[in-house]
C-alpha cells in the first residue's frame, strides 16, 4: 500500500500550479538584466529578465519553455527576488532554491530545479560587469 504524505503532495501541487499558471511570465521593455540559459538534459529553456533599481530587483519575469520543474521554479524564483538586493541573489545556494520549491526533485532533476537561480545570477555578473565597464 502506498502512503502519500500529505505535506509533500501538497507541494506537488503548487509546482504543477505554478507550471499550467504561470507567475510574471512575459518579457520586460528595456530590461536591465535578461539571460537566457539551457538545460541540454532537459530540454529545458529559461530566459530571466530583471528590472534593477539601486541594486535591488525592482520586476522579475521570465519566458521559457520545458518540464515543470523547470518552469514552476522560474515562476515561483521571480515571487521570491522581487526587491532583493542583487548581492543576495547571486549569493543564493542550492538549498536556497529547494527551500522556495520546497520539493527534492532529486539527483537526476536538480538541473531542472536550479535553471532559473542559475540564469539570472550570470545575468547579474554579466550586468554588474557591463556597469563597471561603462563606469570607467
Amino acid at each position: 500500500m502506498d502512503k502519500t504524505d500529505p505535506v509533500e503532495e501538497l507541494y506537488r501541487e503548487e509546482i504543477m500550479d505554478h507550471y499550467q499558471n504561470p507567475r510574471n511570465f512575459g518579457k520586460i521593455r528595456d530590461a536591465d538584466v535578461s539571460y537566457q540559459d539551457y538545460n541540454p538534459v532537459c530540454g529545458d529553456e529559461i530566459t530571466m529578465q530583471l528590472k534593477m533599481e539601486n541594486g535591488t530587483v525592482k520586476e522579475a519575469m521570465f519566458t521559457g519553455k520545458g518540464c515543470a520543474i523547470s518552469q514552476a521554479a522560474a515562476s515561483m524564483l521571480t515571487e521570491e527576488i522581487g526587491g532583493k538586493s542583487a548581492k543576495g541573489i547571486v549569493a543564493m545556494k542550492q538549498d536556497e532554491m529547494l527551500k522556495i520549491i520546497r520539493i527534492n526533485p532529486g539527483p537526476v532533476r536538480i538541473k531542472c530545479a536550479m535553471l532559473a537561480l542559475r540564469a539570472v545570477q550570470k545575468g547579474i555578473v554579466q550586468y554588474e560587469a557591463n556597469r563597471v565597464r561603462e563606469a570607467k
